[in-house]
């Protein structure tokens, strides 16, 4: 990949300036179909981003250095790995990242989560900490299922490059794969039934309670950019390009915006579960699903070595 796509795709699209009005956008689609939903009136459209205008312009809680350091830091490399794993997105057909970027994608996404783990207990709060501590199980618990159904998804194309698994024929692997990782988006936007680690009934914002000011601010971007990423991905794995640029753009960001109501219309129309509840969901469903693309993926291989 030359460095003007490098530079295209991390500052321009997918990078940040189609990012960051497109994470507002899908923010206040999120709160207002919700509210909607449960009879309120809701935000207008431009709210997102006067929020985040807002907290810039307010300062943190003053801290002790080292404290201070750490609670900036954190979120501004959430936003960062969110950044870095759209432009990794490979929504073009013609669209070339390198060998492994499949493995590296994989980590810029969960960069967000680990940060918020982090962030939970750097915050020195009972509630970060009971938050920071639900993210970690969780983490572990969807993770599985969503790095089979990944790893079905790269066996299936035989290359560990994005562009080359986006562009495979379709097959039985791609419908269970593609489920699985659509299964595994309201938990990692910690939105309903999967919201218990930022309970505001609970734990108030979980991990993000004691941050403020321009602190806050960048986790509300990271917040936004998670959902911009997670539903690229998931448009890019489970359609095929069309080959004309105007059109794969006007696709890849229509149907990020259908997943967008549908993931709401969810959190908007179910209860809380517990961790244990959201657990086993995972582990039964999840991975049931992310074992039957594995198995299948893996079927010919089988086929051969018995013959």
């Amino acid at each position: 990949m030359s460095w003007g796509k490098i530079f295209t795709a991390l500052f321009i699209f997918p990078g940040m300036l189609y990012a960051v009005p497109m994470a507002w956008l899908m923010l206040w689609l999120e709160r207002k179909l919700r509210a909607r939903m449960q009879g309120r009136i809701g935000p207008p459209f431009y709210q997102p981003f006067f929020d985040f205008v807002k907290l810039m312009a307010k300062k943190p809680i003053l801290r002790s250095r080292a404290d201070a350091i750490l609670m900036t830091g954190l979120p501004l490399l959430a936003v960062s790995a969110g950044l870095v794993a759209l432009a990794l997105l490979p929504v073009f057909p013609g669209s070339r990242g390198f060998a492994g970027d499949l493995v590296l994608l994989v980590a810029f996404i969960e960069v967000p989560s680990l940060c918020a783990v982090l962030a939970g207990f750097a915050s020195r709060s009972i509630f970060g900490q009971v938050g920071a501590t639900r993210e970690a199980v969780l983490s572990i618990t969807y993770n599985l299922p969503f790095l089979t159904a990944v790893v079905a998804l790269a066996y299936s194309a035989h290359s560990l490059a994005l562009a080359d698994i986006a562009a495979a024929p379709a097959t039985w692997v791609r419908a269970p794969a593609v489920t699985t990782i659509l299964l595994c988006l309201p938990v990692k936007l910690r939105i309903n039934p999967f919201s218990v680690s930022n309970a505001e009934q609970e734990i108030y914002s979980g991990p993000a309670t004691e941050f403020g000011g321009s602190q806050l601010a960048m986790w509300e971007l990271a917040h936004g950019l998670e959902w911009v990423v997670l539903t690229g991905l998931a448009v890019c794995l489970g359609l095929p390009r069309t080959g004309a640029p105007v059109i794969d753009i006007a696709l890849f960001a229509g149907l990020s915006l259908v997943l967008v109501v549908l993931l709401s219309f969810l959190a908007a129309g179910t209860a809380r579960l517990k961790v244990a509840q959201a657990a086993r969901f995972y582990w039964r469903w999840g991975m049931g699903l992310a074992l039957a693309a594995l198995i299948l993926a893996m079927l010919p291989g089988i086929e051969r070595f018995i013959r």
